[in-house]
């Protein structure tokens, strides 16, 4: 029978923290209440020198604090399944993956099964990990590179305070059609959901503010090589944005794009930097553009302006 690892957070109580009560101390380390009362009846433990207390504990400077929460059960509608992972980085509170195109992040009625939450749960089941997917950054099913999932409900939480501040950063390659008069620009529209599909999504009015900020990397013949950074996260944002000002996707049919070059849209993340909330520094991933966009950009002829 396999045995799961639960997850835990450790610190060395500090002159600054001597004196403190648990829950003083735990606040603020940004661990709610909420957390405090499922580690209090949901199977967690809150120890000081291996020793169980509850949060009315004062702390003294030089002992360890554990706390361990309690086990994370995953939703029985999502099935582990033995699926590889390209990992870029892994520790113990969260994984850095590179998401193949074709992938979905999570199920979805039209693939309830092969994406990344399903790959995570069987390497999890696989490494004894006692947790649920979280996953932090996720990216459309035809769009590759880097996303950021979390072993724990608590990390999942200080990452989306993190995400409000705009603290997770990514960078994005794409193709895009056309000859870019402006070599960078930013793209302020407001997105919403087009009326006449569940799934697309077009610039409206009453859309919600959305800003995508877009550098030409390199002009060709057919298309560019654009860098793109996001201000807001909104659901196809990249994809709606540059289309709305006449320069699709490669390969993007759902907003006008020029399938005859590549069978998905030639977008990838290539860039992602966060700060670690249990490290406490900076910490960022590249990763190069997949081979189908290589190709692309190894067959067409680039051009100056």
């Amino acid at each position: 029978m396999k045995t799961f690892m639960p997850f835990k957070l450790e610190w060395v109580i500090h002159e600054d923290a001597d004196g403190l009560l648990i829950r003083e101390f735990l606040g603020k380390q940004h661990i709610s209440k909420r957390a405090l009362t499922a580690i209090k009846f949901s199977g967690g433990k809150i120890m000081v020198d291996g020793k169980e207390q509850n949060v009315r504990y004062r702390l003294k400077k030089g002992e360890r604090l554990t706390v361990v929460f309690p086990p994370e059960m995953p939703s029985e509608s999502l099935q582990a399944e033995n699926i590889p992972l390209s990992i870029v980085y892994e520790d113990p509170y969260l994984l850095v993956i590179s998401k193949p195109a074709g992938m979905n992040t999570i199920p979805s009625r039209e693939h309830p099964s092969g994406s990344l939450a399903n790959a995570l749960l069987g390497y999890y089941e696989k490494k004894g990990i006692q947790a649920a997917p979280h996953i932090v950054t996720r990216l459309d099913r035809h769009t590759s590179g880097l996303v950021l999932a979390v072993k724990s409900r608590h990390i999942h939480h200080l990452f989306s305070e993190m995400q409000k501040r705009q603290g997770v950063k990514r960078t994005y390659q794409a193709l895009a059609e056309g000859i870019f008069l402006n070599q960078q620009g930013t793209i302020e529209q407001p997105i919403g959901r087009k009326e006449s599909s569940i799934i697309e999504r077009t610039v409206r009015e009453d859309g919600q503010y959305a800003c995508t900020h877009y550098k030409v990397l390199r002009q060709y013949d057919q298309f560019a090589h654009v860098q793109l950074t996001l201000d807001t996260g909104r659901t196809h944002q990249i994809r709606v944005h540059l289309s709305f000002i006449g320069h699709p996707l490669l390969g993007d049919d759902l907003y006008g794009g020029n399938t005859s070059f590549i069978s998905r849209q030639a977008l990838h993340c290539a860039n992602l930097q966060f700060y670690h909330p249990v490290f406490q520094r900076d910490m960022e991933f590249s990763e190069p553009l997949p081979l189908d966009m290589k190709q692309i950009l190894a067959f067409h002829t680039k051009i100056d302006l």
